[in-house]
């Protein structure tokens, strides 16, 4: 048996608890992995609506300590991270069962708290730039909310990619110039539609207004990507624009793991909280003023 934090209503912070459930066996493509850490994110209380009680949490730092026999990509004692598929058991909890697949080795220069607050927002940024966007070195990239949970990553990563990166915050731009941007807008001061023009790509992580008026900043071949929601039906008839969920990437997270080893992205935790305390690990999530991911501390190791 094992301690795990499990969600009995959805959406409802109080409903969380600290239960005893039975440790899974791995089936022949799955990893039993002994949880360090694991990260939380603000909306995830309201994804589990068929599959009550449901453990939260899609992103762990932990070490293997068991494989089906079918796995050959990791191995026992090896120390991995991953985002986790959405249609499963979470990973906040002593133990976690996982197809092998979406594990990668984790970055040896951090460690486990720092290294769970990276694979929702790493992985965003890397599929919201590269993939969808198609960002190429030289061009313009807008980035709203550039400071935030997805966009600390995606400015981070158009940077080392050697984007010319324009980002906006609503929050003052201090953050948004230390991560590398070469210009900060402030939204809640100006109007960045007002200021910016001939982008090649908006990577857009705040939905709303500031995704309504982007299309005026757009070159001629300009195109919007957003992981906060779908464009208005009048932007998508007039230019290119994708909105997209992440995706667990084994061969995405062994690239930002070797960044990350480089120096060239760095991850910030705002809180860290015992595995037992979920529920006030949550209630910060949903603080204003957060700075960085909240993680959960499932070992001490």
């Amino acid at each position: 048996m094992m301690s795990a934090i499990r969600l009995h209503r959805a959406g409802d912070v109080e409903s969380l608890s600290l239960d005893r459930v039975e440790i899974g066996q791995p089936g022949r493509d799955e990893a039993l992995v002994s949880v360090s850490a694991a990260a939380i994110t603000r909306d995830e209380l309201d994804w589990p609506t068929d599959r009550l009680p449901a453990v939260p949490s899609s992103e762990l730092s932990g070490t293997v300590v068991a494989v089906g026999a079918d796995v050959t990509a990791v191995d026992a004692g090896d120390d991995v991270w991953a985002l986790t598929p959405f249609d499963r058991d979470g990973v906040a909890a002593e133990f976690a069962l996982l197809p092998a697949a979406v594990l990668a080795p984790k970055p040896a220069t951090l460690g486990h708290l720092e290294c769970a607050s990276i694979p929702m927002g790493g992985l965003s940024a890397w599929q919201g730039l590269f993939d969808h966007g198609r960002l190429r070195a030289g061009e313009r990239v807008l980035i709203h909310g550039a400071a935030g949970g997805v966009g600390q990553f995606a400015t981070q990563l158009a940077c080392w990619r050697g984007a010319t990166v324009i980002g906006t915050s609503g929050s003052g731009v201090d953050d948004v110039i230390a991560l590398g941007a070469h210009e900060a807008i402030d939204r809640s001061a100006e109007h960045f539609d007002e200021i910016v023009r001939d982008v090649d790509l908006v990577f857009d992580t705040v939905g709303g207004d500031a995704l309504a008026r982007s299309g005026a900043v757009l070159s001629q071949r300009g195109r919007i990507v957003s992981v906060a929601e779908e464009a208005p039906a009048d932007l998508a008839a007039r230019v290119e624009t994708v909105y997209f969920v992440v995706e667990p990437n084994r061969e995405q997270l062994l690239e930002l793991g070797r960044l990350v080893d480089e120096g060239a992205i760095r991850a910030l935790v705002d809180s860290v909280f015992p595995l037992a305390a979920a529920r006030e690990a949550f209630g910060r999530v949903m603080q204003p003023g957060k700075r960085g991911k909240v993680v959960l501390r499932v070992a001490e190791n």
